[in-house]
């Protein structure tokens, strides 16, 4: 309890030191223009150097406040609109609209006061003719407001400031042009609407959101004819989304909602098109097929699922040349995912099935894409990798192997207490990735090198454990008796009690897929014995925590990454007993 009270008291102190040194504060995350690339920088008070203002439109999402431009001050938390931000708190969640935003960087403290400008009011909206529900301002054109309601039917108008003296309405529904005092708009349809408004034009739009209780593919090139649908299954994390894997004959077929005939979608392209409401039947060959339909979008796709007795990569960058394949293994759950590991020369190569080029794949980027039935030559580095592979949807990823001799601890924590000296972790002989060792530690920093020299270090200041980055920023350690564990190929690493029986888990054991995502990636723990609750998260290469989560364990997750930039990230899982990393790449 004493080094807890110290560590908090130095803690507070640095916070006080760099609190002093501030030269800016902005505004951070998905809800503003900037997302997390760019900070909406405050305005600081005149009198008071710890009080900062800003007037700014915002977006349904998420945002923090830092410092400097820069994640080593920031503040978080999971209040809105009000609360009080601490350093790596949680992201505050933001509902849309224009605000005026109050921050306090000695204490934390934020106020976001919205400002109203546009709103919606009438019979038809949940506050009747009393007051308006408020509509939010489209960041990128001030005169166009919109929001998503739950509307009965009845009548609408729309107003500005809460106040008669400017309004719109039209009698035509669901699209119009308002005019100042002009009629109410005649909801006639109880729904979910989408609405928009521009002041500029009056031109405004109400469009329904219907919800499906299902979606399914229904014709004579299914099992239940046209008489009974082959239902899909909805997505857990994009209600959107539907997909099952459907054996097919020749023949045509359409999709529908609620095996009923009022929602039907069809068009003339296969396997993958963009249908239309009411349109035509789609032509299907007869195979095995995973079907997906996104009722957003109304794009569908058929992805051919093909049992291959192989999978092989061949090229002159193989050792077998542009003759002969090198097969890659199956994996025993999942019979569309392939794996090797390999050394490979500056060259190109390709993937096929059954050493035979009917089934090919290739993409001209590396070290991760997605190859495409006869695509491009993928340009190939030399070094030895892990290769992934997966034979339904085309994603590879190439991730290098490097394999060092030593990995040590150095810095002021470490027992040698200096920048010179490394202490030396043993090398599992069961996984040349995974070095490990009781170490002695004072307050102070620390980083792990690998053979003695800074050409491959790793650091990140979380501590007891976090994912180290190449040249990241030092671990701030806590002094005592540990045992240190570092995965050299994804940077994991764990400080933990030497009697502890936390692991950190051979990578080998979690499958992510599809990597690359585009979207959504799962994440298969059934290899491993993982329970209770976990914790999730994605940090990026400079470290940068993408993603934070607390989950009851499931041996089969979905994290839904399409926010995320293009690039290389770490996924972190940590349990009571367990703590596991995975490298993985976001493609667009």
């Amino acid at each position: 309890m004493k080094k807890t009270l110290l560590l908090a008291f130095i803690c507070s102190l640095v916070t006080f030191g760099l609190n002093a040194q501030i030269t800016s504060v902005g505004i951070i995350g998905s809800a503003t223009q900037g997302a997390w690339d760019n900070d909406t920088d405050m305005i600081q008070n005149d009198t008071n150097p710890d009080l900062w203002n800003l007037t700014v439109v915002l977006t349904d999402g998420e945002c923090k406040f830092r410092a400097d431009d820069d994640w080593v001050v920031n503040w978080g938390s999971a209040e809105f609109p009000m609360g009080v931000g601490v350093q790596d708190g949680d992201n505050i969640p933001v509902v849309c609209g224009k605000y005026d935003i109050d921050f306090n960087s000695a204490t934390g403290e934020y106020n976001f006061t919205l400002i109203p400008e546009i709103g919606i009011i009438g019979s038809a909206t949940p506050n009747g003719w009393d007051s308006d529900i408020d509509m939010c301002n489209d960041p990128n054109d001030p005169n166009k407001f919109y929001i998503t309601i739950d509307l009965v039917a009845g009548e609408a108008k729309f107003r500005k400031d809460d106040d008669w003296a400017v309004n719109w309405g039209s009698p035509d529904f669901p699209t119009g042009i308002g005019v100042q005092d002009g009629d109410n708009i005649l909801v006639d349809k109880a729904g979910e609407y989408f609405v928009m408004l521009d002041t500029m034009t009056g031109a405004y739009s109400f469009e329904e959101n219907i919800t499906y209780e299902t979606i399914g593919i229904i014709g004579d090139a299914t099992e239940g004819g046209w008489d009974t649908d082959t239902d899909l299954d909805q997505d857990a994390n994009d209600a959107n989304l539907w997909s099952a894997t459907v054996l097919l004959n020749n023949g045509e077929a359409k999709f529908r909602a609620n095996d009923d005939w009022e929602f039907d979608w069809g068009n003339t392209g296969f396997p993958m098109d963009t249908a239309l409401l009411k349109g035509p039947n789609i032509p299907i060959d007869s195979g095995n097929y995973i079907v997906s339909f996104n009722t957003e979008t109304l794009i569908y796709n058929f992805i051919e699922v093909v049992d291959f007795t192989s999978i092989g990569i061949i090229g002159d960058a193989t050792p077998g040349g542009w003759t002969d394949d090198t097969d890659m293994n199956q994996d025993p759950d999942n019979n569309s995912m392939w794996n090797l590991r390999i050394v490979l020369a500056d060259g190109e190569a390709k993937f096929r099935a059954d050493d035979d080029w009917l089934w090919n794949w290739g993409s001209g980027d590396f070290p991760a894409g997605i190859g495409e039935l006869d695509g491009a030559n993928i340009p190939v580095t030399a070094g030895e990798y892990i290769i992934d592979f997966n034979s339904i949807t085309g994603a590879y990823n190439f991730r290098e192997i490097i394999v060092f001799d030593t990995v040590g601890i150095i810095g002021t924590g470490s027992e040698f207490g200096n920048w010179d000296d490394d202490v030396l972790l043993e090398k599992d002989p069961d996984n040349e990735f995974h070095f490990s060792g009781v170490v002695n530690l004072v307050d102070g920093e620390i980083k792990f090198r690998a053979n003695q020299d800074w050409t491959v270090n790793w650091g990140e200041e979380a501590f007891p454990m976090g994912v180290g980055t190449q040249d990241g920023p030092n671990i701030l350690c806590v002094g005592g008796t540990y045992k240190a564990s570092i995965l050299t190929d994804t940077g994991e690493y764990g400080f933990t009690d030497p009697s502890s029986t936390v692991d950190i888990v051979d990578p080998a054991y979690v499958n992510v897929y599809p990597n690359p995502t585009e979207a959504l990636l799962n994440i298969d723990l059934s290899a491993d014995e993982f329970s209770g609750n976990i914790h999730i998260m994605i940090y990026d290469l400079s470290g940068r925590k993408m993603y934070n989560q607390h989950r009851s364990f499931n041996t089969n997750m979905t994290v839904d990454v399409s926010d995320l930039p293009i690039g290389t990230y770490f996924l972190q899982i940590n349990s009571e007993k367990h703590m596991i990393g995975k490298k993985f790449n976001v493609i667009k």
